[in-house]
């Protein structure tokens, strides 16, 4: 073989196997300490985008588990609510059954009418402060609508499948509050009747108004009644769906109304044609009005107790869907796992054969080098 100095193939080849090994080394060390077999592209290209696709769902699955345990809040929240509104029906009840018993006499009536609208007060007040972080839940605005159904994301998809809408507009304590409210409806019909001076008392607080003129229609009726000071301190006015006058007490109690020139002060609705007054809500000022009340009450225990059924079904569904995002968290884990983690005892062979081979290398270039110094003695 020719001696040559320009080109030292060996010392180049040992040089070239040095940096194939010293490059092998380093990715495994790499991998080693950082615990994945992918940290950049170019380690595994088609790993990677699968991988991170992986991540994106195991992600978005963590964060749609906590949604969903805050699903399971509100509904606890509103059906721990509704037990206490259904004990006050209950207890609403037993007071209508107590005055639908004609050994009440008229003050006993008004005592269950005052305890009956305490508690009526006190649905109203569950209806309008019950609320979870700053949303009410029970007066049917719940919801980005306002229309009571409150949608949670619990997939980590953007489709329909990823989200659970819990209604709670059928838990509308409001609602259910304001329909129990005794209610007394005079007939459009009947105002001119009524007169330019109407009274109307709940058996207990009086109220007198007079008209300039007998009122054109209900509208106008209701506007005056509700600026007189002496009418809105005990009763409220209102247009009801059939475009009646409808008047409430504020104690809950029945009311009645006429003239002002109704003999003896009575305050009777001796100038309204029969049956052109009807009662909503609860009144028990008769063993008959009492019973109405009854039947007013079963339905609202039974659209509460619907309410709180559905509820109890959407707690159900939402723990279902958690037990089976957090398995789907797992296995999609593993998977991931799979696909972009470092086998540690794999690559630790990897690394020390690479090693291994860095030395040898080293080694060699270095004897490749040293192989050239015979040209020197046939220099002297």
């Amino acid at each position: 073989m020719g001696l040559r100095i320009n080109q030292n193939i060996a010392a180049q080849n040992a040089y070239r196997s040095l940096s194939v090994s010293d490059n092998q080394m380093s990715k495994s060390l790499e991998k080693l300490s950082s615990g994945f077999r992918i940290n950049r592209a170019a380690d595994d290209a088609a790993g990677l985008a699968i991988s991170e696709g992986l991540r994106s769902q195991v992600g978005g699955l963590k964060v749609a588990v906590r949604n969903a345990q805050d699903g399971v809040s509100v509904v606890q929240t509103a059906e721990g609510a509704l037990n206490e509104v259904h004990s006050i029906l209950q207890r609403m009840r037993d007071l209508g059954v107590q005055a639908g018993n004609d050994s009440n006499n008229d003050e006993a009536r008004a005592n269950i009418a005052t305890e009956v609208s305490s508690l009526n007060d006190e649905l109203k007040r569950i209806g309008n402060s019950t609320n979870f972080n700053g949303t009410n839940l029970l007066d049917g605005t719940a919801g980005a609508a306002g229309d009571g159904k409150m949608k949670f994301q619990v997939g980590a998809d953007g489709d329909a499948n990823s989200q659970i809408e819990v209604d709670l507009s059928s838990a509308n304590v409001k609602d259910i509050a304001d329909s129990l409210s005794a209610k007394t409806v005079f007939a459009a019909a009947d105002l001119p009747a009524m007169g330019n001076i109407m009274t109307f008392t709940d058996g207990t607080n009086n109220a007198s108004v007079t008209f300039a003129a007998a009122p054109a229609d209900v509208p106008a009726t209701v506007a005056a009644l509700n600026l007189d000071a002496d009418f809105t301190a005990n009763f409220v006015a209102a247009e009801d769906a059939d475009g009646n006058l409808e008047i409430t007490s504020r104690t809950g109690k029945e009311v009645t109304g006429g003239t002002a020139a109704v003999p003896d002060d009575t305050f009777g609705n001796t100038n309204v044609a029969a049956g052109d007054v009807t009662y909503s809500g609860m009144h028990f000022r008769n063993a008959d009005r009492a019973q109405d009340a009854i039947t007013a009450l079963d339905g609202k225990i039974s659209q509460v107790s619907t309410a709180r059924a559905q509820l109890g079904a959407y707690q159900n569904r939402l723990e279902h869907t958690i037990n089976n995002a957090n398995v789907a968290v797992e296995n999609l884990s593993a998977s991931e796992s799979r696909i972009r983690d470092t086998d540690m005892a794999q690559e630790m062979m990897s690394f020390t054969r690479s090693q291994i081979l860095t030395q040898a290398g080293t080694a060699m270039l270095s004897q490749a080098n040293q192989s050239q110094q015979g040209v020197l003695s046939l220099l002297r």
